[in-house]
């Protein structure tokens, strides 16, 4: 999955890129996007990691999309802007808290933009439907149905109302599909602060629009992050600066996408794995190898806080606590799983 951060030039989201990946802002990508990759802040891997002492590790990573800020002033630069956005599957918008900023009216005019950047593309769609499906032609019935379907989107749409909390049909859902839509992508807003102090009134502003918030002086802690342990510690603590925000932006990017961690683990790698809430274990097969989702026998399952806190999968077996699935079981958050394949 690749979370988009997006907002208008001047926000900080490069800032907030580099805090996350350790990547610093490539100029020559400032037109295009530049992408990286952050791992996942994971207690329960940790442990993992200690219990097995694998000659390999890897963590669950987040990909992330430094995409190209759009203007206040230039709507008609924007279109190539917001096509380039309609890449990522998830938005983190950074907004500037700093002097004199209104970062409630600034989250609400980038959501308007992206409404109308919805709009533009599904009513032109609806145009060429009308078009072609007045002619007679074979796919005549087809085209009416798409438009149909589009058309209480656009509604909506012209309400000036993301389409996020809207219920789509599985006709909708298929018309509408090509279009990515922006309004309908799930969002975090982050709040970057010039200091310390959090603007509480703002986050509970904004989570009254819909998304969920966070703020933080994240230009300052990056230039913390810069320092040495001892130096960053000594820092923080003259800034009052509590625990880093990384981490919990991290996190709650997962939470917002609607992520669980599975893990595949032994002596020789513990593996943790993202996956989306709610797919069964053939899907989570397929995510590591699509051999092993081909040959899928089986899967042996247990929770790894289980396995952790009775030290062995001899106890943990003991314990009944181990069970065997087929293809059609639903992962759960903390399983750790042993996959039979055929293949």
């Amino acid at each position: 999955m690749k979370i988009g951060l997006v907002g208008y030039q001047g926000g900080g989201k490069s800032t907030v890129f580099e805090l996350l990946t350790g990547i610093a802002p490539d100029i020559a990508k400032a037109h295009t996007g530049q992408v990286g990759v952050a791992d996942v802040p994971d207690e329960r891997f940790d442990r993992l990691v200690a219990h097995y002492n694998p000659k390999k590790i890897v963590p669950a990573r987040i990909e992330l999309f430094d995409t190209p800020g759009l203007s206040r002033d230039s709507q008609e630069s924007n279109g190539q802007r917001l096509g380039i956005i309609r890449e990522a599957a998830a938005l983190v918008q950074v907004v500037g808290v700093f002097a004199g900023a209104d970062p409630v009216a600034e989250v609400q005019a980038f959501e308007e933009d992206l409404i109308l950047a919805d709009l533009q593309v599904v009513t032109n769609r609806i145009e060429r439907l009308k078009k072609d499906s007045a002619k007679p032609r074979p796919d005549r019935d087809e085209l009416q149905e798409e438009l149909e379907a589009l058309q209480p989107i656009a509604e909506r749409l012209q309400d000036v109302q993301p389409i996020r909390e809207m219920e789509f049909t599985e006709k909708q859902e298929k018309a509408a599909r090509a279009f990515s839509l922006l309004s309908r992508k799930k969002q975090l807003v982050v709040l970057n602060t010039a200091d310390s102090e959090v603007p509480e009134d703002a986050i509970v502003e904004i989570e009254k629009l819909g998304p969920r918030a966070i703020a933080a002086p994240f230009g300052l802690e990056l230039e913390v992050s810069e320092l040495s342990p001892d130096e960053r510690a000594e820092f923080a603590d003259e800034m009052g600066l509590g625990e880093p925000s990384r981490g919990k932006l991290l996190r709650m990017i997962f939470e917002v996408t609607d992520q669980i961690t599975f893990y595949t683990s032994g002596e020789k790698e513990v593996h943790a794995w993202l996956l989306k809430r709610g797919s069964s274990v053939l899907e989570a097969a397929h995510s590591i190898h699509s051999d092993l989702a081909r040959g899928f026998v089986r899967a042996e399952v247990w929770q790894a806080d289980d396995l952790l806190k009775l030290g062995s999968e001899r106890e943990l077996k003991a314990a009944g606590l181990n069970h065997v699935e087929g293809k059609e079981y639903i992962v759960q958050d903390g399983d750790e799983i042993f996959i039979r394949s055929g293949v």
